[in-house]
């Protein structure tokens, strides 16, 4: 598949999900699967999906489906999941020492290769392959093993700074946790801001639409 640099934002964000499906469908070993079966595993329709691989070149095969092996391979392609980029995080506090312990950063792409915290106590402990170090110590490091991605779960009151600063020794992305979004004018550096409460909220709207009319959910 090849990507394309029209390609609307809510298509990209269906991606990682579409992999997800399909990689689960090749782990328990389906081999083939039409848009009609995958769009009703996942709650879309056939047509959607087939509109979204489209903006990729497509591929699948009329009256034969998608052969699951080749759709998660290019699937993984356009997301670059092949790529095996490396990952710092900054900030161990509970959801950075919650990211170390429990995500599974390889499943995504990436490599975490070290965390960096304030807190001494913390200093010099390992999680799997990555080790935590002094903060004083962040920028030589990007410096000398120039990681692609920086997991930020700082306070939000020091993360533009240090969003920017590591922007310019060399890092090519940033996944934020700190609560604020982070905007990066003139750097031309993608930022994936993360909220759980926009989650949460996207959720209690649900349960009120729910409450007011449950039959528009059946």
């Amino acid at each position: 598949m090849e990507k394309k640099q029209d390609v609307s934002r809510a298509v990209i964000r269906r991606i990682p999900r579409y992999y997800r499906y399909v990689s689960t469908l090749r782990a328990n070993g389906v081999q083939r699967i039409s848009s009609r079966a995958l769009a009703e595993s996942m709650g879309l329709t056939a047509s959607q999906i087939r509109q979204d691989f489209n903006c990729f070149g497509g591929f699948g095969q009329q009256g034969y489906g998608y052969n699951v092996e080749k759709l998660c391979e290019g699937l993984s392609e356009i997301l670059g999941i092949h790529r095996r980029r490396k990952a710092i995080i900054v900030g161990v506090g509970n959801i950075g020492r919650a990211l170390l312990k429990n995500f599974d950063f390889k499943a995504s792409g990436f490599e975490l290769i070290c965390a960096f915290d304030v807190d001494k106590t913390v200093v010099g402990m390992g999680f799997g392959a990555a080790n935590i170090r002094d903060v004083a110590e962040l920028y030589d490091y990007v410096d000398q093993h120039q990681p692609d991605i920086a997991v930020l779960t700082v306070p939000h009151g020091i993360a533009p700074e240090m969003a920017r600063e590591l922007v310019e020794h060399g890092i090519r992305g940033i996944w934020n946790f700190t609560g604020e979004d982070l905007h990066l004018e003139g750097l031309n550096v993608p930022v994936e801001n993360v909220h759980f409460s926009d989650s949460l909220m996207t959720l209690c709207y649900a349960v009120d639409a729910y409450e007011e009319n449950p039959s528009s959910s059946k």
